[in-house]
């Protein structure tokens, strides 16, 4: 599996009420330590048979950031009015910390959301946010103190699509990278992230809604970005462009929004469209086909969780009810299909799929081939939950359009 480069993961941060006696593991980025969204914990997820309990619930503004945890803190990237503002709260009880706005004058096309939709990522003392319009920013973590922020929408004539700027930001080293789509080989950008300056940019390619994830691909440190066009694989600290794979709809009006998976030295990719799914073996000098086709898993938006050779994920534009399904990661043979329930995000603990749907549903089922089996369903959340929860100590954050939640899923 692949490790996140510079990451102080904090599995041993001791959380003291929030997690109980228990060792809590940071979710300092998008999908999690490992950018997977599968929790490193051991925390055993079993809720009562009266369903999991909602430990506190506070009220935020619009956007499609999902929340992180660093050092017992929840930390949420929303917007109020005018404001995109980066906020911190006590994950213990929910009491706010701090806050930290920056202006936006963003306005979705379609009349959607108006707020940030890329997820906050910490590093060290600091946290980075990459707003609709945009603006990437870097924090001081404790406080909230802007240290620095860069317009590279603007500065890089970057095109925010159908659905504006939404990358959520990866750290590799010092380095801070984003899928800009920006003109003139602005497609990737890397800053440093002390001071914010541009440390290299590559490709001309659109930037995709999928999130640059950091891999050991045959022992070296490798991005893999699912862009507009398909694959690139690129060298962190230059942004040399290793290898290419176009993988792209036919359709004008489509997206590659789903983030790869890399197991070993094979990357799973998966788009609706009638794109559908692939999987490449990087082990050569150029991309080689293992498997494709659009019958096994063709994700919309959400990515997917991996275990034990099988992928679990959901089949299907969201508008049209997609089915959640397994594959067979070796051949793209599907094991079962779920349907009935709609779209929505996956998490893996241990054995446990973390399923929230964009009903507002949480469901907990066994990561298996024999089938989906829901061993606990709650209505936890409103209508339209598209943002990717946060799990650490066994408490699940998650936000809809209007509140923010912390859910216990432990063992009593």
């Amino acid at each position: 599996m692949h490790s996140v480069v510079g990451f102080a993961v904090g599995i041993s941060l001791l959380l003291g009420s929030f997690v109980g006696q228990a060792l809590a593991a940071d979710w300092p980025q998008f999908l999690g330590p490992e950018r997977n969204g599968i929790s490193p914990e051991s925390v055993e997820i079993k809720v009562p048979d009266a369903g999991p309990k909602t430990l506190w619930s506070v009220k935020v503004g619009s956007g499609w950031s999902g929340p992180i945890i660093v050092g017992g803190r929840v930390l949420l990237h929303h917007r109020i009015g005018e404001e995109e503002v980066l906020e911190a709260w006590d994950g213990t009880n929910g009491k706010s910390i701090w806050k930290s706005p920056q202006p936006t004058h963003y306005r979705d096309d379609f009349g959607f959301d108006n707020g940030p939709r890329g997820t906050p990522c910490a590093v060290a003392d600091q946290v980075f946010t990459f707003g609709a319009e945009g603006r990437l920013t870097a924090f001081k973590l404790g406080t909230g103190q802007l240290q620095w922020t860069k317009p590279l929408g603007a500065e890089l004539h970057g095109d925010k699509g159908f659905f504006g700027f939404a990358c959520s930001p990866l750290v590799v080293s010092n380095l801070v990278i984003v899928q800009l789509g920006g003109a003139e080989g602005a497609g990737v950008v890397a800053v440093r992230s002390n001071d914010g300056s541009l440390a290299w940019k590559a490709t001309d390619d659109e930037a995709g809604y999928a999130a640059p994830i950091q891999a050991m691909i045959g022992g070296k440190s490798r991005l893999v970005v699912f862009n507009r066009a398909g694959l690139s694989v690129l060298e962190p600290g230059t942004g040399r462009v290793e290898m290419r794979h176009a993988w792209r709809s036919q359709t004008h009006a489509s997206v590659n929004a789903a983030t790869p998976v890399v197991l070993g030295d094979r990357v799973f990719l998966t788009s609706s469209y009638d794109a559908g799914a692939t999987v490449l073996d990087l082990s050569g000098a150029e991309p080689k086909t293992v498997w494709a086709g659009d019958n096994s898993l063709s994700a919309h938006y959400a990515s997917v969780v991996t275990r034990n050779g099988l992928i679990f994920g959901y089949h299907g534009r969201q508008e049209s009810g997609p089915v959640f399904r397994c594959i067979d990661v070796a051949t793209g043979k599907v094991q079962w299909s779920e349907s009935g329930s709609g779209g929505g995000s996956v998490l893996r603990a241990g054995e446990t799929l973390i399923l929230l749907r964009d009903s507002g549903e949480l469901q907990l089922a066994a990561a298996s081939s024999e089938g989906f089996k829901p061993t606990s369903r709650m209505q936890i959340l409103g209508t339209q939950t598209r943002a990717v929860p946060a799990l650490s100590g066994g408490i699940l954050f998650a936000r809809d359009r209007t509140k923010l939640v912390a859910v216990d899923l432990r063992s009593h």
